[in-house]
């Protein structure tokens, strides 16, 4: 049988997916249901296998990178989870003060996919740091399932404490200049649109599909923001036209693209929701962004 492509897999096993990746669903009824689209020679398994992550083929930057500096850390988040480990990037020989950037994971802690991300925004000039808001359940447990399940059990305003004393953090570091940004992916999306509302000296926010806070949150947000959104992401989607209405009523200062044709999830080059014309484009803009409001 030849190797399943993206272009093999109805939109309907993307959004069977989205559902399981975001808990409307559990692993038995995702497998049941996604037993419907197991025809024409593609099994069960096939499928699971493809659709899963890939996070040994995927990194862009190695962890190991001679032009980078990257350690694991721990900080304190009194009024979040208490001791948070993060990974901390920068170019290597730093000895100055380089803008700061949060990256913020998804729903399912501190994997290899965000600390890539962590490490390639580092190689563009900046200090980041990658928190694990899993620290106080054990950590990232070594697969996505398993960290979907730990981070159920944590309050997400709990988690948004821990990324919000990881912007203090930086804000600290001997190295970081107080210009401090912070992207996010899903769950890290809402993340980034929250810090946005509870950080005045926030300098820029760019959430990748993210929930969005309400009316009354929005009125507080100074940072300007970059919104990235995915054309077929429906569920996200929804509360845009709400979002805008208040961004605008406000004043914020915003940009909202909307990649055509991609899924939730878009950026994340270890599943096959992957766009690579869409993720390159969006991180150019991203990276762009920053530069523009963090090193000013």
């Amino acid at each position: 049988m030849k190797p399943l492509k993206k272009e093999d897999i109805s939109q309907e096993v993307f959004d069977l997916y989205d559902y399981y990746a975001h808990n409307k669903i559990d692993r038995r009824q995702f497998v049941e249901k996604l037993s419907v689209y197991a025809v024409g020679g593609v099994t069960v398994s096939s499928l699971l296998s493809f659709i899963t992550p890939d996070y040994i083929n995927t990194l862009m930057v190695k962890p190991n990178d001679t032009r980078l500096k990257s350690e694991y850390i721990e900080y304190k988040s009194p009024k979040g989870g208490g001791t948070i480990k993060g990974l901390i990037s920068m170019p290597d020989g730093t000895t100055g003060k380089l803008p700061g950037i949060v990256v913020v994971h998804e729903n399912r802690g501190l994997n290899p996919y965000i600390e890539d991300v962590g490490r390639r925004a580092a190689l563009d000039g900046f200090i980041t740091l990658a928190p694990d808001a899993l620290t106080p359940l054990g950590g990232y447990p070594g697969n996505d399932d398993e960290g979907r399940v730990l981070q159920r059990q944590r309050d997400k305003n709990d988690m948004l404490e821990d990324f919000i004393a990881a912007f203090e953090y930086l804000n600290y570091h001997e190295n970081c200049n107080g210009h401090i940004g912070v992207v996010g992916f899903c769950f890290g999306g809402w993340i980034s649109n929250m810090m946005a509302v509870r950080l005045p000296n926030l300098k820029a926010a760019v959430p990748f599909y993210g929930g969005q806070p309400s009316a009354e949150e929005t009125a507080n947000i100074k940072a300007p923001l970059l919104l990235q959104f995915a054309e077929l992401d429906t569920r996200v989607n929804a509360g845009w036209p709400d979002y805008e209405t208040a961004l605008k009523a406000n004043n914020v200062e915003y940009k909202a693209h909307f990649y055509e044709g991609v899924n939730h999830g878009f950026h994340n080059n270890t599943t096959p929701r992957y766009d690579e014309k869409a993720a390159n484009l969006a991180w150019e803009r991203t990276i762009a962004f920053f530069k523009k409001h963090l090193t000013s």
